[in-house]
């Protein structure tokens, strides 16, 4: 069995006529925090969708766990699936069930397992995240750190081979957003699945995770480990690792002059 569980081989995407991602190559292996970063529409939420099968290539392939995504059937692609966890952006619990019913939900949908042991796995999962004494909170009562919490419980509850997360950082004060980042690490250890994480935080990102793509106009424009990224010169990377304004990646929308735009001649 390959220790390379993601592979992302030459891989381009068109939507609407536009090419978003231009020739892209990565790799996450098995136990492995991978981060993808990059400014605001760069791709990274499209390659995520690309590898869970939402969207198929224009050209290229994604294996996970050595099946090529795109080109499975219906049937195939919902048992891969099955073996894919994710945390969305804010979570997205189902806001009339509760911190119980959350985590169980997938247990019930995809299993054939007994009331008892879907209690004794979701128990196990909210303890897991720490959240064992609110299982019978509704989503509104809960902090966003706390959902958070409940969405990881959730997107690990069937033991995932692969748990992708869209932004698991956005939002957090300084507390939560460390306490999510030692979950992902501790999980993905502790169950020896992989993790892909994108994210615009740098700095609690460098702190668990074990290699960095940055992407930039649809390519990989930089990749290594954390310490390798720290220490990098390329002018990029030092831009969105310091988030300095100036450099490679513009403040403003392409567009005219700003006097032309106030009426004013060249």
């Amino acid at each position: 069995m390959s220790d390379k569980l993601v592979q992302v081989k030459d891989l381009s995407f068109t939507y609407g006529g536009r090419m978003v991602l231009k020739g892209i190559n990565l790799e996450a292996h098995r136990g492995q925090v991978v981060a993808i970063m990059g400014n605001s529409g760069c791709g990274k939420t499209t390659l995520m969708r690309l590898i869970g099968g939402q969207l198929k290539p224009t050209q290229g392939k994604v294996l996970v766990g050595g099946q090529s995504v795109g080109e499975l059937d219906f049937h195939h692609l919902h048992d891969l699936r099955r073996r894919m966890g994710m945390l969305f952006q804010f979570g997205a619990l189902f806001t009339d069930l509760s911190v119980y019913d959350n985590v169980a939900f997938p247990l019930r949908e995809h299993t054939d397992l007994p009331e008892s042991m879907i209690r004794d796995l979701t128990l196990m999962k909210l303890n897991a995240v720490g959240l064992r004494g609110g299982q019978h909170l509704m989503p509104a009562e809960l902090s966003g750190g706390m959902a958070r919490r409940v969405a990881l419980a959730r997107a690990i509850a069937l033991d995932p081979m692969l748990v992708m997360y869209d932004e698991p950082f956005a939002g957090l004060d300084p507390i939560s957003l460390g306490v999510i980042g030692n979950l992902i690490r501790r999980l993905t250890d502790t169950l020896g699945m992989t993790s892909i994480v994108v994210t615009h935080d740098i700095q609690e990102s460098l702190k668990i995770v074990d290699y960095v793509y940055f992407i930039s106009e649809g390519v990989v424009e930089a990749e290594g480990t954390p310490a390798e990224l720290r220490a990098s010169t390329l002018p990029f990377v030092h831009q969105f690792v310091h988030g300095e304004m100036d450099g490679p990646v513009p403040f403003h929308y392409p567009s005219s002059t700003y006097l032309a735009d106030l009426g004013f001649a060249q």
